[in-house]
């Protein structure tokens, strides 16, 4: 069964936009289940997160994905400041990079470390020892997970978020100017939404 794991990201915007980050995340999983797709969050307990990975599973995954990849835009009035006059704003979509095909992210690049979850992060935090905190060797990048059940489960996040922060790096270390995969963190290309969602009940917006 294929899996895709994508990243939605707030880029540099403020509150709105990793508002609308958390309720990206939830029209994605009602879309889903009318697609035939499994699509849940994997690595976010916060209620305003600046960005958040979500895992979609199924034979129709890669067209799921397809359609929601690149700049996505909500209309609607800022949820925390009633005045402002902005009510457009916009958060992006992306493939996250695959730890395997990175030859720096082998199991004897990284320090694993198995910790005690604590923490908000919803349900699945609990007292056992399955959180992992994870170093990168060559870098020194950290990172934790404990969002999953299990502590396999958890490691394998674990170099998920590795290969997130590492791409990001490298992004900046080379200035460039393309627009691919998580430098869409940093940059969000404002007009050329690829979806349109508007009002406080997160419509979609058809493009007729």
């Amino acid at each position: 069964m294929t899996e895709i794991i994508l990243h939605l990201t707030s880029g540099k915007g403020p509150d709105e936009c990793c508002w609308v980050v958390a309720q990206l995340s939830r029209a994605f999983t009602r879309e889903a289940l009318k697609d035939g797709v499994a699509c849940e969050v994997i690595n976010s307990g916060e209620e305003l997160p600046a960005s958040l990975l979500m895992s979609v599973t199924g034979d129709q995954a890669q067209a799921f994905v397809s359609a929601r990849v690149g700049t996505i835009q909500w209309i609607g009035d800022s949820p925390f400041r009633p005045r402002h006059k902005r009510r457009n704003w916009f958060v992006g979509v992306n493939i996250a990079p695959s730890p395997d095909a990175m030859p720096d992210l082998r199991d004897e690049d990284i320090v694993f470390q198995t910790m005690r979850a604590s923490g908000p992060g919803g349900q699945h935090v609990n007292k056992t020892d399955s959180a992992v905190r994870a170093t990168h060797r060559s870098t020194g990048l950290v990172v934790t997970a404990q969002e999953q059940r299990s502590q396999h489960a958890n490691r394998k996040l674990a170099r998920q978020k590795l290969a997130v922060l590492l791409d990001e790096q490298r992004q900046k270390a080379s200035d460039s100017a393309r627009q691919v995969q998580w430098s869409a963190h940093q940059n969000l290309e404002r007009g050329k939404s690829v979806r349109t969602y508007t009002g406080p009940l997160f419509s979609l917006k058809s493009s007729c």
